[in-house]
């Protein structure tokens, strides 16, 4: 079984080195990926590594979930797989906000309800506080969800805040469900509509959607709890907090256009890439060593790292789903991964000690790996 699982992982993967590096080099990514995934339970992960001298991606199955003639014939993983990005669906949004403060479309600090209605909201005197700027750095005082965000109720849910509007960070699907409805209503568009014609369709991103596709009956992977499978899981409704459907090519796309790309403006891309002066404390009343380096820039995460700078970052968690990218703008290097496992996270550390050839953990992997408190 070892020596199968070794092979499969070879035949999904696609490397592009220097000819210092060369075979070597793809035979220990895959090999180590290979024993990760294993190791934690992982049914399949989709990654891919890129810097300077490295373009690296790999499929990679764990034939401990998977029967062995469908892995054989190609049909375990169907091409290309669709993976849910989570969290990393609110990064999409962000360009797609700062594209629209770019074009004067909206202003950071004009409140919310100028745009658009708070008729969800408890407190309204409150809600007119709400600005785009305390969305992004996540200091809206929102909770993450005021219910279930799939659930038939979340559309005529009432909102109440958990904290004063900009008093300090606690991360929030609501506000970003919140800051939605304000671009769409700017815009006159559906969010999937401004996505194609914001993002998709310009950077070739062909397999990404908020929105459920026909073809993702056949392309969706499904998800897995503790070894179990839970299904496709499919969101009634496109929502910029966790809906996105995507492939690593197609983020990737997106993130060399975060990096090197030049829709937004330098001074827009710095705005959004430099950290609030305030750390991202992830639990309330219970600091950890790994807050002290952690921020939010707007609508993406800053580790303040002395050996790689700042670096960006964003994870993601769906539960059955898990995802995540590492984005160091100063070394032109990012990792991105996506996983179908509730243990998609467990790998964190192999994976910059792998990549980053660091001894010493991200803070960035405490930060999203503690799980204490509410989310």
């Amino acid at each position: 079984m070892r020596k199968f699982f070794i092979m499969c992982a070879v035949i999904f993967s696609t490397i592009s080195v220097s000819c210092s590096q060369g075979e070597n080099t793809r035979e220990k990514y895959d090999s180590q990926i290979s024993q990760m995934i294993k190791d934690a339970d992982i049914p399949f992960i989709d990654l891919i590594y890129h810097s300077p001298e490295t373009d690296y991606r790999i499929q990679c199955i764990n034939p401990d979930f998977y029967d062995s003639t469908r892995i054989a014939d190609g049909t375990a993983i169907k091409q290309p797989p669709i993976m849910q990005a989570a969290s990393l669906s609110k990064v999409v949004f962000s360009y797609i906000v700062m594209k629209a403060v770019q074009n004067g479309e909206i202003d950071l600090d004009t409140p919310l309800y100028k745009y658009t209605d708070i008729d969800r909201f408890k407190d309204k005197e409150t809600a007119r506080k709400l600005t785009a700027r305390m969305v992004l750095r996540h200091r809206s005082g929102l909770p993450n969800w005021s219910v279930a965000a799939s659930s038939a109720e979340w559309p005529t849910s009432e909102i109440t805040f958990k904290f004063p509007p900009d008093s300090c960070y606690d991360y929030s699907g609501e506000g970003f469900a919140f800051l939605q409805r304000a671009i769409e209503a700017i815009k006159g568009k559906d969010i999937e509509t401004i996505a194609e014609e914001e993002v998709f369709n310009p950077l070739g991103m062909t397999n990404s959607s908020y929105a459920w596709r026909s073809e993702y009956d056949t392309l969706a992977v499904y998800g897995y709890k503790d070894r179990v499978c839970e299904g496709l899981r499919r969101h009634p409704r496109a929502n910029v907090g966790y809906t996105l459907r995507t492939t690593a090519e197609d983020y990737a796309k997106f993130l060399n256009e975060l990096m090197t790309g030049t829709t937004l403006r330098p001074e827009i891309k710095e705005m959004m890439f430099t950290p609030d002066t305030n750390r991202a404390v992830r639990f309330a009343g219970l600091e950890r060593p790994c807050d002290s380096s952690i921020f939010w820039g707007l609508g993406i995460g800053v580790e303040k790292n002395a050996r790689h700078g700042n670096i960006l970052w964003h994870w993601g968690d769906n539960d059955t789903f898990r995802a995540l990218f590492i984005l160091m703008p100063q070394e032109q290097t990012y990792l991105l991964y996506f996983t179908n496992s509730n243990h998609g996270h467990d790998i964190v550390d192999r994976m910059t000690a792998l990549f980053f050839d660091d001894s010493e953990p991200f803070a960035l992997s405490s930060w999203v790996r503690d799980e204490i408190g509410e989310e």
